[in-house]
Parts: C-alpha cells; structure tokens; sequence
C-alpha cells in the first residue's frame, strides 16, 4: 500500500497522530516539536496546516505550515516528499528541513531563489569558556534591548521572525532569554525553547558588532545551554549556519557535535 497524506487545520487533532511519531526522534524533530508546544501554549498562527504521512496506517512523516513560516518538514522519508508537493498543488514560496528532504523539493520545483544550507549540533560534554562577565536571564529592564537585537538578528540572516515584539514578550514570559553582560552591561543574547521530547534548543544567539571576537557568543550559549541542562532539559541542540565557519566553530569549542545537514529554501 503505498503512503498518503492527511491533512487538517486542527492542531490537538494533528498533535494526537503525529506527537508520538515526533518524539520517536526528538533531537532530529526539535523543530516541529518546538512549534506545536508553542502553538499549544497560545502562540497564535491564524491559517496553519498540519500534515501527516502514513504508510500501513503507521506514521512515518510530518509536515506543517504556520505563516508567515516556511513550511516545516519533520524527519521523513525522500519518497513521501514528492506526494506532499503535489498535495500542496506545488505552491511552496519557502520551506525547511533535512537538507536530502529539500534536495528532493529543489529537484521537482526546479532552483529556488535562495537557500541557506544549516546543521544541527546536539550537545556532548559542555566545555565552558573563560570568559569575563556573567550570564543571567533577560529581565523586563531589556526588553527594549532585546527586541532592537531581535530585529538586528533577523535582518542580519534574512530569515523571518515575526513580529520581534511579540516575540520577545513571549519568550521573556517563558523565561527563555538569556543575556551575558560584562562590567555590568549586556553584551550578547541565547535564547532557549522550552524542552519538548526532552530537548531544549538555542536560538537566536546575537552579539551585536561592537562586540564581537571577545567569546561572549559562546559564553552565552554556554550559559543557556548549562540552565537547560540543570533545570529543563535531558538534551540541547542549535543549528548553525553553514557559511559561518566562525560559529560552527564556536559551538564545536564548547562542546556541540553534528547530527544532521538542513537548508532554508525560498522559491519568492
């Protein structure tokens, strides 16, 4: 029998056949995970689409699309890509996933307009930085600051992120952002999604240029990571972009392995 698409705009339906499918690979599947807990906790997304793939009644694959995000692609496999496209009606403006999953798209649709190639780091042994300062949460007292660095991270990547003022209200209520501050002035931003599967992941992490190349990345990466670990999370991931050499090699230095290559594609 060969495998199908469901499709539904429900979200608790969607969680019921796909949660326990996600969490059979929770590093892998941080992403969907991190979205439908965020989704659950109130995060609006007016227009989302859930979908799930079945071969034999057994799920094998997801997908979901909450805008204005690119469509997101959970862990499945290369043959279930070309029905999803057709069940979509080829109408894919961005998407994101295992890098094998959006070969796949780029070669039904033709080249995109841009891709951003990624990898996902999970976290081995934290190996901590020397580096002056102290990480502590972000505090209302940021916000201000935390939302002009929001704003900064994403026009830097060029990736969407919503509205950075919702967004950041979010997640300092979640208690979610993190600042390193050195003599007494925040100098660099983590942020850490809630655990979903038992896995915990930074991002964005920003230091603004003027001050850069004095470790204050990694240290509040670090910083981040140790408070998921002690207090929230059995595991920690972070993806990096893969023209960054300079980050990949942070993140490496403090203890961060490869899992798995994915990629930003937009077709408009």
């Amino acid at each position: 029998m060969p495998g199908m698409w469901t499709f539904t705009s429900d979200v608790e339906e969607y969680a019921a056949v796909a949660e326990p499918f996600l969490l059979g690979d929770p590093v892998g599947n941080t992403v969907p995970l991190t979205v439908l807990a965020n989704l659950r906790a109130g995060m609006p997304a007016e227009d989302a689409r859930f979908g799930w793939w079945t071969v034999d009644g057994e799920v094998r694959g997801a997908a979901f699309r909450t805008p204005p995000f690119p469509i997101g692609l959970a862990v499945m496999p290369v043959e279930a890509v070309a029905p999803l496209v057709e069940a979509l009606d080829r109408e894919i403006t961005a998407l994101v996933g295992r890098a094998e999953l959006t070969d796949e798209v780029c070669r039904l649709l033709g080249p995109p307009k841009r891709v951003i190639s990624e990898r996902l780091y999970r976290l081995g042994t934290l190996r901590v930085p020397d580096v002056p300062g102290r990480g502590r949460p972000a505090t209302p007292a940021d916000f201000p600051l935390m939302v002009s660095w929001y704003q900064a991270f994403g026009d830097e990547v060029r990736l969407p992120e919503g509205d950075a003022a919702d967004r950041v209200a979010r997640r300092m209520a979640g208690r979610e952002l993190f600042v390193w501050e050195a003599d007494g002035v925040p100098v660099s931003l983590a942020g850490l999604s809630p655990a979903a599967g038992g896995v915990c992941r930074i991002g964005p992490v920003y230091t603004p240029p003027s001050c850069r190349r004095r470790g204050y990345g990694a240290a509040v990466t670090a910083y981040a990571s140790q408070t998921g670990l002690a207090e929230r999370c059995d595991e920690v991931v972070l993806f990096t972009d893969l023209d960054n050499p300079t980050s990949n090699a942070i993140y490496q230095a403090i203890g961060y392995e490869p899992v798995s290559d994915y990629a930003h594609v937009t077709y408009h």
